[in-house]
């Protein structure tokens, strides 16, 4: 990732399960699928070097959740920006929840705010050097105020960028996505809303086409791959650990912060 992100402590853990009922993942080549990160630039620097140490030129893939509850959204989205899926190596940033839940408050400020602000919107406001009441949440004028003072911090190039964040990324019968997916429905033509927020069925129903699905958004003590399902987010923003996951035909393996 060009060193643009640099400084590293964390442990390799290898996953050793199978899942007989399910054929094993086949990218079409190795690529790693990196987990929530919201607002731990601190973490984000840590885990390039892993990288850099294990897995230097593979592919990665962020699965989106990049702002809120954590104090540096504005410093990961810098650190972001700049990457690319073209680049060498490709890197593809996936859009998350949170990500949505900002362009909607960018959208309709007063319909927004509260549950933007409830789920950690302080936090990335405060990283533009904003900040906003509590009490004024349901005065209009006030939001639609904010709105305009954040587009001016965020600028056009940042927001705009947010907006054209894919929801999912394919390879072989592996899919990328933030949240989880409906486990009836072919990945091709699953809503944004299952992508971004998840899906009832997604944690106790198993999917019959042989797709695995890596992804974030649920917090997860232990990171884990089996029964079609790799699930990477630990909880950086309150615990310190960023995860990773190494997928290669056959195997899965993680990468974390502050696990050594």
């Amino acid at each position: 990732m060009k060193n643009v992100l640099a400084r590293i402590k964390g442990a390799q853990l290898r996953s050793k399960q199978r899942d007989t009922a399910m054929p094993p993942p086949q990218p079409e080549e190795p690529f790693l699928a990196i987990g929530d990160l919201h607002g731990r630039a601190d973490l984000l620097l840590e885990l390039d070097k892993m990288i850099e140490e294990n897995f230097r030129g593979w592919p990665v893939v962020f699965l989106g959740d990049y702002i809120d509850r954590g104090e540096e959204s504005r410093a990961v989205l810098e650190m972001l920006m700049p990457l690319s899926p073209k680049g060498s190596p490709s890197v593809t940033c996936l859009m998350g929840n949170h990500e949505r839940m900002l362009l909607d408050f960018i959208e309709n400020p007063f319909q927004s705010a509260r549950r933007w602000i409830q789920n950690g919107g302080l936090q990335t406001l405060a990283s533009f050097g904003l900040s906003i009441r509590l009490d004024r949440l349901k005065d209009e004028a006030a939001m639609r105020a904010t709105r305009n003072r954040l587009v001016d911090a965020m600028g056009t190039e940042m927001i705009d960028w947010l907006h054209t964040r894919p929801l999912s990324w394919q390879s072989g019968n592996i899919w990328a996505v933030h949240a989880g997916a409906k486990p009836s429905e072919p990945m091709e033509v699953q809503k944004s809303r299952y992508l971004l927020w998840g899906h009832p069925r997604f944690a106790h129903e198993n999917r019959q086409d042989g797709k695995w699905i890596v992804h974030g958004h649920t917090i997860v003590e232990v990171p884990y791959a089996r029964k079609g399902r790799i699930a990477v987010d630990t909880g950086a923003y309150a615990t310190g650990v960023l995860t990773a996951a190494a997928i290669a035909p056959g195997e899965v393996s993680f990468l974390q912060t502050g696990a050594g």
